[in-house]
Parts: structure tokens; C-alpha cells; sequence
């Protein structure tokens, strides 16, 4: 495919939501990363974070956390280039130990995996001992290799209810806990925010969820005001929270589901006009894929995090062989066994 080729495939797809002259620039970036990454043998997956001249053009696979998990477990390609945050390259290289994981940016966080640390789960199964842990794929290897299981924010439930035991440790996202909770009618608490006796767990046995206090730094902004004043506006209008909102958010919405859930409700829905809490790229991707509906601009926030990534990192990040992401085999073989048994679950 030459570069006016890629342009005019662009534009079919974004020329009503990205300007026509950074498209043309865009088309060029891809046009180069489509040759290298034939050269390289590379496989490119993307979150649905990414901007949208990125996530339309050159990736092999988009999707979420547990999408993308799947697909890289799958890969017979000689270099897996992960365009998401670190977290989410660092289960690439779990579950493809022997080939070349590469990262366009050098950081690429994420405020959530940040909260937590192997450490404080070592903690928590010392306070809370024979309590299975459960962990969000949205965190590091290490945390990931200290849990029994991890889940995404759209099979979260089904795992906590998978354990069939009397109490899990559901970590580290505060509001997915808490919505967790409601949807599996458990009651949480969270020792981390009060002051406990040393050692031992809380004296109040009533509870079947452990919490940690992490939040995405994202999803944490949106509150029931935006809904509320998104309503007033446009009184037709279908609003979608991710299940990392808080859980008066996800109450006030019509809908709450991972990000893939939020793209089919969309696709297979047929309201016209759509209110998505979640990162805002997402918004302007899934306005991508359905021109006829529209998305409600009232509060829509970037990832700083996903916004490092971005076409000319994913050229470099092929030209140069970088970031090449690592993970010790002592914590990979541990956090594998906690990530095979979320994707078992689906």
C-alpha cells in the first residue's frame, strides 16, 4: 500500500474527525510503519486509548486489556509492538517470554498500576491469610505474580464469582471493587483507609470483598453532575460508564461495561447520540467506526499516559528497537499462571 493509498483509506474512515492536512501527514508515518513492520515480522496491537490516525491505520489487532492479552498469546510474530501503557506490554511479554516486546514510549504509566506494590499485597495476605487475591490486569508484573487470578473490568464479576470462596482480595481499583460488590451482592471493606490492629484483620467479620484504594486518574474525574448536566443538553442521549467511573456514576448512566462492551453496545444500539465515560480517544475511535451516531462532547479526557503514544514513537519504536520491555522469569512463570486463568475465564 503506498501513502496516497493509506491517505485515502484514512480519510474514508476519519476524514470527519481528523483535519485532512494531518491526515496526509499521518498516512505518510503509517505508510512507513506498514514496510517496517513487514521487514521486522512485528505484529502491532492497540488499545482503544489510542488516537485515532494511530488506531486506524497500522495495527493488526485493537481492543482491550483482555482483546489484546488473547491476541498476544496467540502471536507468531518475532516482535509484538504494544501500543497501550507498560502494564499492558508487560503481559505481552509474559505470555511471549521468547519473543521481542517492544514499547513506543519509555514510560507510558498509568496512575492505577502505580497505586499498588508487590509489596502491599505481600501485606495483605499476611493480614488476610488464605484469602485468594484477585488482581486487575491493570497493574505491573510483579503485583500480577503475588495474585491467584486476574481479571479485566469485563470479566471481573465472573472471576470474583469463579473463586467460590468466602472472602476475596480485590485489587487495587476502588470503584471497580466497589461496583463488583453491588453486582455480586458482597459487602467490601477497605483496611488500607483505617487505622487496624497489628496484624490481625478488622473485628467486624461481616464482609466477603478486601478493597485497596487506587483509582484511574482518568475515570475518577467523572462525576453524576456530568451525566446529570450531559441530560439536561440532550435529554435523548444514551450514556456508557466504564466500571472504573465511581459507583454513583455507573448508577446514574444507562450502561456500564469494559471498553469492548461499550463498542458493541454502540454498533449493535440504535439510539443516535451517546454520552461515553470513559478516555476520550475511545470516543472519537468509536465515532470513527459509526459516522451515523454521535458523540457527546461535554466531558471528554485524555489519557496522559496513552497520549505518549502516537505514530512517530511506533516508527521509532521499529527503527530503533525500542523500548524493549523485560520481565524476570522468577515474577513472569508467577504472574502467568494468575493471567492463563483470566483468560480461561474470558
Amino acid at each position: 500500500m503506498s501513502a496516497s493509498e493509506m491517505y485515502e483509506k484514512m480519510k474514508a474512515r476519519l476524514g470527519h474527525v481528523v483535519p485532512d492536512a494531518e491526515l496526509r501527514y499521518k498516512a505518510g508515518l503509517a505508510d512507513e510503519i506498514m514496510r517496517l513492520k513487514q521487514e521486522r515480522n512485528a505484529v502491532i496491537l492497540a488499545h482503544n486509548y489510542m488516537e485515532p490516525a494511530l488506531y486506524h491505520s497500522v495495527p493488526d489487532f485493537t481492543g482491550d486489556s483482555l482483546e489484546l492479552s488473547r491476541k498476544a498469546a496467540q502471536s507468531d510474530k518475532d516482535v509484538i509492538v504494544f501500543c497501550g501503557v507498560r502494564f499492558m506490554a508487560e503481559t505481552a511479554k509474559i505470555l511471549n517470554p521468547r519473543r521481542t516486546v517492544l514499547l513506543p514510549a519509555q514510560r507510558a504509566g498509568c496512575s492505577l498500576a502505580e497505586s499498588i506494590t508487590a509489596e502491599d499485597v505481600r501485606k495483605l495476605k499476611q493480614q488476610f491469610p488464605g484469602v485468594p487475591v484477585v488482581t486487575y490486569v491493570n497493574t505491573y508484573a510483579d503485583v500480577k505474580a503475588e495474585s491467584d487470578i486476574c481479571c479485566t473490568s469485563g470479566n471481573a464479576a465472573a472471576v470474583v464469582n469463579s473463586l467460590k470462596a468466602d472472602r476475596v482480595i480485590f485489587l487495587p481499583d476502588e470503584f471497580l471493587a466497589r461496583n463488583v460488590a453491588k453486582e455480586t451482592g458482597k459487602r467490601i471493606i477497605f483496611p488500607a483507609r483505617k487505622s487496624r490492629r497489628k496484624g490481625g484483620a478488622p473485628e467486624n467479620l461481616d464482609y466477603q470483598m478486601i478493597g485497596w484504594t487506587g483509582s484511574c486518574e482518568v475515570h475518577d474525574r467523572f462525576t453524576v453532575e456530568d451525566v446529570k448536566n450531559a441530560r439536561r443538553q440532550f435529554p435523548d442521549v444514551v450514556v456508557l460508564a466504564h466500571p472504573e467511573c465511581r459507583p454513583e456514576v455507573v448508577r446514574a448512566s444507562d450502561f456500564a461495561g469494559s471498553t469492548m462492551a461499550m463498542v458493541r453496545y454502540v454498533k449493535e444500539s440504535a439510539a443516535q447520540r451517546y454520552l461515553l465515560l470513559t478516555e476520550c480517544s475511545m470516543g472519537d475511535n468509536i465515532a470513527a467506526e459509526n459516522p451515523d451516531k454521535e458523540m457527546v462532547r461535554i466531558c471528554s479526557i485524555r489519557c496522559p499516559h496513552m497520549n505518549e503514544i502516537t505514530l512517530e514513537d511506533t516508527l521509532n519504536s521499529l527503527k530503533l528497537n525500542r523500548y524493549v520491555v523485560e520481565v524476570p522469569e522468577d515474577i513472569r512463570v508467577r504472574a502467568l499462571r494468575a493471567v492463563e486463568r483470566m483468560i480461561s475465564i474470558g
